[in-house]
C-alpha cells in the first residue's frame, strides 16, 4: 500500500455519506465489499442492508466528518475513526442534529479501497 492520507480515507467515507444524501444505490454498493458487515444500534446489517435503506431514495439530508483519526491495521487495511452529525431524512424532511462516532474498516484489494465493516455508536 501507498502511505495513503488521512484526508484519503476521509474522502473515501464523504463518498459514502454522499452517497446517502443522494440515494444513489449504486455508488454506495461500490463501496463496501461484498462481505460487508455493519454493526449498528439496530444491529448487524449486511452489504444488501446497507444499499436497500436506499430504496426509497436518500436517507440523510446533510452530514460533516470531526475529529478523524487513522489506524494503520496492516498494508491493505486501515480503520477510520470519527465522530459524525448529520439530519435523517423522514418522509422528506430532515430531522434534528444527530452525532455518532463511526469506525470504518477499509480494506485495498486488486488497488481498490472498499469499505469492509463499519461501527456506529450513538453520541
Amino acid at each position: 500500500m501507498d502511505e495513503q492520507s488521512l484526508d484519503f480515507f476521509v474522502e473515501l467515507e464523504r463518498r459514502v455519506w454522499t452517497a446517502l444524501t443522494l440515494g444513489d444505490a449504486a455508488a454506495d454498493e461500490a463501496l463496501l465489499t461484498p462481505g460487508f458487515l455493519g454493526v449498528y444500534p439496530t444491529g448487524f446489517a449486511t452489504r444488501a442492508d446497507h444499499v436497500g435503506q436506499l430504496a426509497g431514495g436518500a436517507t440523510v439530508d446533510s452530514y460533516s466528518i470531526h475529529q478523524a483519526r487513522l489506524v494503520r491495521v496492516s498494508s491493505t487495511a486501515v480503520l477510520l475513526c470519527y465522530r459524525a452529525e448529520f439530519r435523517r431524512l423522514r418522509g422528506g424532511v430532515a430531522g434534528p442534529i444527530e452525532a455518532m462516532y463511526v469506525g470504518s474498516l477499509w480494506i485495498e484489494r486488486d488497488g481498490e479501497w472498499r469499505n469492509s465493516f463499519s461501527q456506529d455508536t450513538p453520541v
